[in-house]
């Protein structure tokens, strides 16, 4: 979620000459400037959602600059204060920048070092609005991580999850590694009537073919002329849900052992527990495709049918890039509530990298970065640290950024065509070629004007 690009500057200053000079430099440098000649009016632009920064002298008739500051920080303390001092008001000007304004330029000034302070408070602010906009879709957003998001597919999963969560039927979700496998099935868990019963992860890639019968289905021994039981995986998930996690990574024999396990829990004449099969609820992941392993003999087919009732597809990050951002956000704050830090703005150079990196590694490869911005490992560019392998062609970058243009353009305008069209300078037929090659629902930005 992206702001408008703040280009507003409040200006207060009661010199009528020095009020029109600076005026007239930052007009020509492309900002829309409200002047006034005291505080009166000028606070009434200011808010929380204010896309700008305000410039002010500190000594004023009547409400002086230390007073106006102290009226914004109230209103929202993150807009950027940038305060014009004379000779005798320098201290004044550091105490105040000590209490939080952005910046002091004494009297008299160069226009470029004016110029410079409002650019870089601009910047600022919109760092400030944008990372506003994307906790507030991180409220929003469902608390499970895979499933954060609004992208199409995101949402698609988010509804079938609720539809199949409270049914019993075998499950098999795919998707490469770190996509959240284990995440999901705990979700189809949690929301089903076997939520406060046992969710039970057997790690089929963990498990050497020799224990796995142990490890499913326990052990008896004979102590003292007594029989004692350690339960197995299928015995701690009576009337919960077993989940087999890396299910591909068995080989046959193994799958055989497995096949018994869910379709009678029976190994060997050796009965787990008096619960019955239908009191199991079995979930399965697998990071290769089990149709394919089928037919080339590697996976058997009997075992395939008995897990695949239904098939979840995990989507990597790559295609669900209007997500990265959002998830990026919760993994930062998690980051940071873990590691003891406060939570860092997402710069520019962190932004391009959300938006044009890969992701091969997925979720797993966005929290580890998410970690060492916390830990200011990354302060830099971290583009430029990026593997080259990873880099997209620039078709496709300049085809998204394209796309997101376009959507900050109708986000800013509620979705008004006509006021777009004059943003963006280009033609109505245009427009609309662009709307439909991007997939873009005029709907959707429509429906959220005030």
């Amino acid at each position: 979620m992206k702001s408008k690009e703040p280009r507003c500057v409040v200006l207060i200053e009661d010199d009528t000459d020095v009020r029109r000079a600076i005026s007239q430099a930052l007009e020509l440098e492309g900002y829309e400037v409200d002047a006034h000649e005291s505080a009166d009016g000028a606070l009434t632009k200011i808010s929380t959602k204010f896309a700008g920064v305000l410039v002010t002298d500190i000594r004023l008739p009547g409400r002086d600059g230390r007073q106006i500051f102290q009226d914004v920080r109230t209103i929202d303390a993150d807009i950027p204060v940038v305060l014009i001092s004379g000779h005798g008001e320098l201290q004044e000007a550091v105490d105040l920048m000590r209490d939080g304004a952005y910046d002091f330029i004494s009297k008299p000034f160069a226009t470029p070092r004016l110029l410079a302070s409002v650019r870089n408070a601009l910047e600022q602010r919109g760092l400030v609005l944008d990372n506003r906009g994307l906790q507030s879709q991180r409220r929003d957003a469902i608390a499970t991580l895979p499933l954060i998001g609004e992208s199409e597919r995101i949402v698609r999963l988010r509804s079938l999850l609720r539809e199949l969560a409270d049914t019993d039927v075998p499950i098999l979700i795919t998707g490469e590694t770190g996509t959240g496998k284990e995440a999901v099935a705990r979700v189809l868990h949690e929301q089903s009537r076997r939520k406060n019963q046992p969710f039970v992860v057997v790690d089929c890639a963990a498990l050497p073919e020799n224990i796995l019968e142990t490890e499913l289905f326990g052990t008896s021994s004979v102590v003292s002329g007594m029989t004692r039981r350690t339960p197995g995986r299928l015995d701690l998930a009576q009337r919960g849900t077993l989940f087999l996690d890396n299910v591909d990574s068995l080989t046959l024999a193994g799958q055989a052992k497995l096949l018994r396990a869910v379709a009678d829990k029976h190994v060997d004449g050796t009965a787990t527990s008096e619960v019955s099969a239908p009191q199991i609820r079995v979930l399965a992941a697998s990071f290769r495709n089990l149709a394919t392993l089928v037919a080339s003999g590697d996976f058997r087919s009997d075992l395939f049918f008995r897990l695949n009732t239904v098939t979840l597809q995990l989507p990597p990050l790559r295609e669900r890039r209007e997500d990265v951002a959002t998830l990026f956000l919760e993994l930062l704050a998690r980051a940071a509530n873990r590691l003891k830090r406060p939570t860092p703005l997402l710069t520019k150079a962190v932004k391009r990298h959300l938006l044009e990196h890969s992701w091969p590694g997925n979720i797993r490869e966005l929290s580890h970065f998410a970690d060492r911005i916390v830990l200011g490992l990354d302060a830099g560019d971290p583009v430029q640290n990026a593997p080259a392998q990873t880099r997209e062609p620039l078709a496709e970058i300049v085809e998204r950024y394209e796309a997101s243009l376009i959507r900050d353009a109708l986000r800013s305008t509620g979705g008004s065509v006509r006021d777009c069209l004059e943003l963006l300078r280009i033609p109505r037929k245009t427009f609309y070629d662009k709307i439909t090659r991007h997939r873009i629902d005029l709907d959707e930005f429509r429906a959220q004007r005030p």
